[in-house]
């Protein structure tokens, strides 16, 4: 069996923040900025996985769903709780010493977890939940 992860969907509220957030911030690449009844998609990844993508969406997008469900996920983005995504660095504490210093959203510092990772968290502009973590 051989089935990878291609793309991944992570909403966003912001498409210029998300673009700074994940491109500027992280260094991920753009790879696709489509533009569409006026709502924009972008999709960006790791310059070195080529194959392994994260879909920025507007979660106004999304269909069959209710104003009033709509609603409750943008209430939720906000808070953090609706979307999160792991990413891993080789070196946990000198990436969150340059995203603090380019003044990301910072949610927690690193810390050694029982799990066997060290991580840290953060948001992007949009608030969803961004783990960094490094196997120990």
């Amino acid at each position: 069996m051989s089935i990878t992860i291609h793309s991944s969907f992570l909403p966003q509220t912001d498409p210029e923040a998300a673009l700074v957030f994940y491109r500027d911030a992280l260094g991920f690449e753009v790879r696709n900025d489509v533009g569409y009844q006026g709502l924009r998609w972008l999709t960006v990844g790791p310059a070195d996985q080529p194959d392994t993508n994260i879909v920025l969406y507007p979660p106004a997008a999304e269909t069959g769903i209710t104003a009033e469900e709509r609603e409750t996920i943008l209430e939720m983005m906000a808070k953090g709780t609706f979307a999160s995504l792991l990413l891993a660095t080789p070196d946990v504490d000198a990436e969150f010493a340059r995203l603090e210093a380019l003044g990301v959203d910072i949610v927690q510092e690193p810390m050694d977890q029982p799990y066997g990772v060290r991580d840290a968290a953060l948001r992007d502009p949009s608030g969803n939940l961004i783990r960094l973590q490094q196997r120990r």
